[in-house]
């Protein structure tokens, strides 16, 4: 049996752009998804602070060092620039691997940078 739990969490970053003539996703600064251990194309559910919407997507990969957070496709419609979300991962594992395992969790700044 496998169950799924939490990987990774950005909590608190800021939507800087949202682009709804796009294929869909959200984009994401690099520096921001190797912290998170978060890979590109890997599924993740956005949950907005403002407005309470949730949703899940897939990740593409933005420009390191930027503090990019982009809504595309139809996902824009669920936020705005200067929206609050948390982005999170999960993973299906055994109830025995669980025991070990450590999410990895990440408070970037008002600026979607990560503190030095």
């Amino acid at each position: 049996m496998f169950i799924e739990v939490l990987k990774s969490k950005i909590h608190r970053v800021k939507i800087t752009q949202a682009e709804l003539h796009y294929v869909g996703s959200i984009t994401l600064d690099e520096d921001l998804m190797d912290a998170a251990n978060i890979v590109e194309n890997e599924k993740v559910q956005i949950v907005n602070i403002h407005n309470g919407e949730r949703l899940e997507t897939y990740v593409i990969k933005g420009l390191r060092g930027s503090g990019e957070v982009c809504l595309n496709g139809p996902a824009a419609r669920k936020a705005q620039v200067g929206d609050i979300i948390i982005i999170i991962s999960y993973a299906s594992m055994t109830p025995e691997e669980t025991k070990s395992h450590k999410p990895v969790v990440i408070f970037p700044d008002d600026k979607n940078k990560l503190p030095q």
